[in-house]
């Protein structure tokens, strides 16, 4: 302290005077190594050491892609998925055999309770591995923790709970990196592999296929009404059970279902997360309010506006993308922009499979995994949101009869949509047909091409313009540069890819650039 008094601040922070408060209050100096005695590892509140709870401190989506949409993008032929997606995961290929998902997620505190927050963040960061149909095999602890006011065995209770989810995953611990934090921040780098042919991503939904989730809504919502001493007990329980159970057992069962695609469901909420899974499958999602599950209270939470500063970010981003009928009511909307931690997988499946996916989530205890809505053709908006689903539109397992979304034949013989825009059900939005269905053979095929494999979804999507452009498809290059632009490429990037086509194909060719261009710039400004 002597060195800190003379140089008239304090040698760990220069903004803080010395003597600090601490050492006039409490003769302290910790700063030199000293300790204050600390407070009894019961009356700690983790909650109290953290300005926001859960998923619900992340940077907001639409302040992520202004500062990635700065940097370079990654470019190597073994990255099979990576930040252009936005997925949950980095998916790459080491060996012919052994495909890597790698993923990093941590969070503070929205519980009090050590060793349960140390549970929930284990199977958080676990989650984006089974989202993208991997099985994680080996994990890094990360955590910021104040331990010179905390209680030693405060940090332990949280690495412990981390430790005994990755031991139920069968995930092994090797190592992980501490800082000395004023608030408290804990999760895992994990690294799991998955089966070729195995991979499901965010952008690999088909027209037809129904979306199903399977835990409820409500952590966010409930953890900030927590804060305040506000929350129903029942709520808050039912909370810390949902968020403290891995999404193991899913995983499995959407893979043995054939999944098309699969997001989890935590800081961006529920439409957060939908609507990347939409702008990256080019399609539009349904959702149906009166299918949502939702954990007891928060519904009544969200009805007192009790709902935490993620909302709004959240809606910032996807809102403008989301069509919401008159009758959805504004608690509802709360819920699905509410920041999930430890959310479920949110699941797009064939329907003819749905039903049968959602048996056997229940029979293994997923007692609340539901059908949701449905994907249909793109169009202006990512997500429609209907308060009342339609009788006989969804599943509800237990071997009830699946109703596939009916195809009217005036609108198979039009490739134009009621708004104007082009309809990608006649190119390749990866209809579901049937074996006598030669035509929607041919489309499911063109849908299945354009998934990510060996590689990534991003670099098809312009192949695929330069390739509408050089067969001289308007139809298609229409199609192609409107999803392209709903996953967020740039036009700058689509000039460069237009460019390579004009090279190969003259004049004519750039003619139909500019068609192609002009109409998508008439359909932005919209």
């Amino acid at each position: 302290m002597a060195r800190s008094m003379k140089l008239g601040h304090c040698v760990c922070d220069p903004r803080k005077p010395c003597p600090c408060p601490v050492f006039r209050q409490k003769r302290v100096c910790t700063c030199a190594g000293e300790r204050d005695a600390p407070a009894s590892t019961g009356n700690v509140r983790l909650t109290d050491y953290v300005r926001s709870a859960g998923c619900a401190g992340k940077i907001a989506q639409k302040d992520l892609r202004q500062v990635l949409g700065m940097l370079p993008p990654v470019e190597d032929s073994r990255l099979l998925v990576g930040t252009a997606s936005a997925d949950d995961a980095g998916v790459f290929r080491l060996t012919p055999d052994v495909t890597l998902v790698q993923t990093v997620d941590v969070f503070t505190p929205g519980v009090d309770d050590p060793y349960v927050f140390g549970r929930i963040a284990g199977c958080n960061s676990l989650s984006d591995v089974y989202a993208m149909g991997g099985r994680p095999i080996t994990a890094l602890s990360v955590i910021g923790f104040p331990i010179h006011s905390l209680p030693h065995e405060v940090m332990a209770g949280i690495l412990r709970g981390g430790m005994d989810v990755l031991k139920e995953a069968g995930t092994v611990l090797v190592g992980g990196h501490s800082i000395d934090d004023e608030e408290v921040k804990f999760g895992f780098a994990v690294t799991g592999v998955v089966e070729p042919g195995a991979m499901v991503t965010n952008s690999g939904a088909h027209a037809g296929d129904v979306l199903v989730l399977t835990k409820p809504l409500g952590t966010g919502i409930l953890s900030f009404a927590g804060r305040l001493g506000r929350a129903p007990a029942e709520g808050l329980d039912a909370a810390i059970v949902s968020m403290s159970t891995l999404n193991k057992t899913a995983a499995e069962i959407m893979l043995r279902f054939g999944a098309t695609a699969c997001t989890d469901v935590t800081g961006f909420g529920l439409l957060g997360h939908l609507c990347e899974l939409a702008m990256g499958s080019g399609v539009t999602a349904e959702l149906w309010c009166d299918r949502l599950p939702l954990l007891p209270g928060a519904l009544q939470c969200a009805e007192a506006e009790m709902v935490s500063g993620a909302n709004e970010r959240n809606a910032d981003f996807c809102g403008e993308r989301t069509q919401f009928d008159d009758d959805v009511p504004e608690p509802m909307k709360a819920i699905m922009f509410d920041a999930q931690t430890s959310g479920g997988l949110l699941i797009a499946v064939p329907p003819e499979r749905s039903a049968g996916m959602l048996d056997e989530l229940h029979a293994a205890g997923i007692g609340c995994a539901a059908a949701i809505g449905r994907i249909v053709a793109g169009s202006t908006v990512s997500i429609i949101v209907r308060r009342r689903s339609e009788a006989g539109t969804l599943p509800d397992g237990e071997g009830s009869a699946i109703v596939t979304p009916s195809t009217d034949a005036a609108d198979e013989e039009t490739a134009v949509s009621e708004n104007g825009e082009p309809d990608e059900s006649g190119c390749c939005a990866g209809s579901v047909a049937s074996s006598t269905d030669p035509l929607g053979m041919f489309q499911q095929f063109l849908g299945t091409s354009l998934r990510p494999g060996h590689v990534d979804v991003v670099t098809k999507e312009l192949v695929a313009i330069a390739l509408a452009l050089g067969v001289q498809c308007e139809e298609c290059a229409e199609i192609h540069v409107g999803k392209a632009l709903r996953m967020g490429i740039s036009p700058e990037e689509l000039e460069e890819v237009a460019a390579i086509a004009i090279g190969f194909g003259g004049c004519k060719t750039m003619m139909l650039w500019n068609r192609v261009k002009e109409g998508a710039l008439k359909q932005g400004s919209r």
